[in-house]
């Protein structure tokens, strides 16, 4: 059990985690001290000395909208927003339950019952979180899906590499914000039903997302594949394997650590994009609510921007150890360390 909990934490980069599951096994308590207190000590008196500059600091600045909030009003303004998200539920569940009472004394007359009218409210705080993370998600899948062969075809055909080189070069550092005005007429044009499965605003942020996160894949693939071992692409031949099988059997396998280092780069790219072209977008995810609450320029507007300035963090770097786990568990270098 404890093998298996080390390795988990392992797994996940959660090595601070480990002296407390040798302590609780009781493995030389004195030595896992010591260990936690370096892992955990360091980090928490650089966090708590970042509370207390902020919190000085935010009692010094003022703004049109009064002091800069500190800590403590940040957090109540996280609170207010779960407030918020419960009673929106509430609300919810309030309006479908009439519709369903109705329903139920239609059928007691005799009555047809009439179909359920879905909730419009607006979405909370955290139902733009969601949408936030649904779209970085389908944005960088679409980005992965080009980014790997092609990434694959360039490592392998040096001729298609020197042709594209250029053109990756050329478009790799393009903003977002270059990219969106593109993209907005490009969706508008050609995205014209009259009853759109997606809306407009979704389809160009999540392309935004992917003009923007494909580089990093696309050249760390190319990288991996071009520096495989030789022997591996002469000995697949010998053995007169297929193409297709080649690709999955010793071109992938051998270029899954420089492909994974370009996934992690473009997920966290993707994430940090998403946020500005929601805001320009108005795609309902978090960049709107901080567009929102900027306009909206309420005494209560800068906490709650902060508030979504530490969920962002926090959600990017919840992605990132996602992207490092997965790596790890595929990756035949079991000895890779996560950092």
């Amino acid at each position: 059990m404890l093998n298996r909990s080390i390795r988990f934490f392992e797994l996940t980069g959660m090595n601070w985690l480990i002296p407390i599951a040798n302590l609780l096994a009781g493995k030389n308590p004195k030595a896992q001290l010591n260990q936690l207190l370096a892992s955990i000590g360091a980090p928490l008196v650089a966090f708590l000395i970042f509370l207390l500059l902020w919190s000085t600091a935010a009692s010094n600045i003022k703004t049109s909208l009064g002091n800069l909030p500190g800590p403590s009003q940040t957090w109540e303004q996280f609170e207010s927003l779960v407030d918020e998200h419960t009673a929106s539920r509430d609300k919810e569940a309030a309006f479908y339950q009439r519709q369903e009472d109705r329903n139920a004394k239609r059928v007691e007359q005799g009555k047809e019952p009439k179909d359920i009218r879905p909730y419009t409210g607006a979405p909370t705080f955290f139902d733009q979180i969601f949408t936030s993370l649904y779209t970085v998600f389908i944005g960088f899948a679409v980005a992965t899906i080009i980014a790997i062969p092609v990434g694959i075809i360039c490592g392998l055909n040096s001729t298609i590499y020197t042709g594209l080189n250029p053109l990756i070069q050329i478009f790799r550092p393009v903003s977002p914000l270059a990219w969106l005005p593109i993209v907005t007429m490009v969706v508008s044009a050609l995205y014209t039903s009259d009853d759109p499965f997606f809306a407009k605003s979704f389809i160009t942020s999540a392309l935004t997302v992917t003009l923007c996160s494909l580089w990093p894949t696309l050249i760390n693939t190319t990288v991996g594949v071009s520096t495989i071992d030789k022997d591996l692409i002469n000995v697949s031949r010998v053995l007169r394997l297929s193409w297709m099988t080649q690709i999955f059997k010793v071109v992938i396998p051998a270029s899954l650590p420089m492909i994974f280092t370009g996934l992690r780069l473009s997920l966290g790219v993707g994430w940090m994009v998403l946020i500005a072209a929601e805001m320009l977008a108005q795609n309902p995810g978090l960049g709107k609510f901080v567009w929102d609450e900027f306009q909206n320029g309420s005494s209560n507007s800068l906490g709650r921007i902060l508030v979504a300035v530490f969920v962002i963090g926090i959600i990017g770097f919840l992605l990132d150890r996602i992207m490092l786990t997965l790596q790890k568990s595929v990756s035949h270098d079991k000895t890779q360390e996560i950092r």
